[in-house]
């Protein structure tokens, strides 16, 4: 068959270490213990579905709230590299903890090193490229102590870290995402409060957002000044807004704002889209188990948008919380089209990566969102196949690039 997708693609799958490894100890870690109650507290006020009501854990139970073993990937990484090979890809998108590597400021864990160069091992001996992120919203406990993103010493704090992993794994990594969706993590950490450190200040908000920013560029500078043929790039959220009147400067402020600041500081921008928002209710036939609205015209609309940045694009998380797996075939199906008919009309789109290999722990909502190719029973760990993996796989096979 001759392929769909001509010169440079990528399919793979994304996932974070949080999220997925389990046995980490950091500022998420004790906020979750913190807060667990409560949210299970406001869980038990709202109206669930059956299914996702009387799954395990229940968005109703304290358990559900707090990561503990999560999938247990750290133990489980061979396993779960083999469910990724079997669907054809070619990448995947990881992330390395930075409470694991560096649990007190200064000194890192060899132990912990040595762990995430077999993870890279295996990868390469299944042909699957890492794109490694170094920030995936979690922080050691001593730089959160110390005043996370808003500490004077936050960004040298970064860059030692970024300095370090680039030096491990020069010969193992060759595409890096800095930070992941630091725009979405500043308001949600420092504006509305929905997560660590739960603050509601502006002036916090602008000082860890421009904190952000200059740690990007100097960790840039400093992972292409030791290995100048890597590639180095962000992820950053985007968001469909439905009503056209404010949507540019929706666009400006939120989708687009921290990226434009830092392009010269960028090899490739990655694009996590997963949702339009509109200030009207919407259509429950459309939305996943979290209440996102699906709208695949939006991922088309910000791949063509981003195409003013001269930059490689890729699709770095797009993916669906569907427990029944009801919607996700199609849904996937429509995404990737998107990003093909895109990389077709000559917009440099590069790859696609879905959200998430296995279920993983949700941030705020715990383990109830269900986004993986396949699912996780967390009373065994056990790994089953999703009929969605099949339609993924069947995409790749089918759109393989020369």
């Amino acid at each position: 068959m001759e392929p769909h997708i001509k010169g440079e693609w990528v399919w793979g799958v994304a996932e974070s270490a949080h999220q997925v490894e389990g046995g980490t100890r950091n500022d998420w870690t004790l906020w979750e213990r913190e807060t667990a109650a409560r949210s299970a507290a406001r869980a038990r006020g709202r109206i669930w579905p059956e299914y996702i009501r009387a799954g395990f854990p229940s968005p109703l139970d304290e358990a559900n709230y707090i990561s503990g073993d999560a999938a247990d990937q750290r133990h489980r990484f061979r396993e779960d590299i083999e469910l990724a090979s079997r669907l054809g890809i070619n990448a995947f998108r990881m992330s390395i903890e930075w409470s694991r590597v560096e649990p007190e400021a200064g000194v890192f864990d060899e132990t912990a090193i040595r762990h995430y160069r077999e993870v890279f091992a295996v990868l390469r001996a299944r042909r699957i490229k890492p794109f490694v992120t170094l920030w995936h919203w979690t922080h050691p406990a001593w730089f959160a102590d110390a005043g996370g993103w808003k500490s004077p010493s936050a960004i040298d704090d970064f860059c030692r870290y970024a300095k370090r992993m680039a030096h491990e794994f020069k010969d193992d990594v060759s595409d890096w995402i800095l930070l992941n969706e630091p725009g979405l993590w500043a308001a949600d950490a420092h504006l509305f409060g929905r997560i660590p450190p739960g603050e509601k200040s502006i002036r916090s908000l602008v000082r860890a957002y421009f904190t952000l920013m200059n740690a990007h560029r100097r960790a840039y500078a400093i992972v292409k000044e030791r290995n100048p043929q890597n590639r180095v790039g962000i992820a950053e959220s985007m968001e469909y807004m439905a009503h056209g009147i404010v949507r540019p400067l929706f666009d400006y402020l939120r989708n687009f704002y921290f990226i434009r600041s830092v392009l010269d500081s960028l090899d490739f921008i990655g694009i996590n889209y997963y949702k339009r928002v509109s200030l009207w209710r919407k259509n429950s036939d459309r939305c996943s188990d979290t209440g996102w609205e699906i709208y695949p015209e939006g991922l088309g609309y910000f791949l063509r948008k981003s195409a003013q940045f001269g930059k490689p694009l890729y699709v770095t998380e797009n993916g669906i919380a569907d427990a029944r797996d009801a919607k996700r075939p199609e849904f996937i199906r429509r995404h990737a089209e998107e990003a093909i008919s895109a990389r077709a009309s000559g917009v440099p789109v590069k790859g696609y990566f879905y959200w998430s290999l296995i279920d993983n722990f949700e941030w705020a909502d715990g383990f109830w969102p269900r986004f993986g190719l396949y699912e996780i029973d967390y009373r065994t760990q056990e790994r089953r196949e999703r009929p969605s993996a099949l339609v993924y796989k069947e995409i790749i096979a089918r759109n393989q690039n020369e």
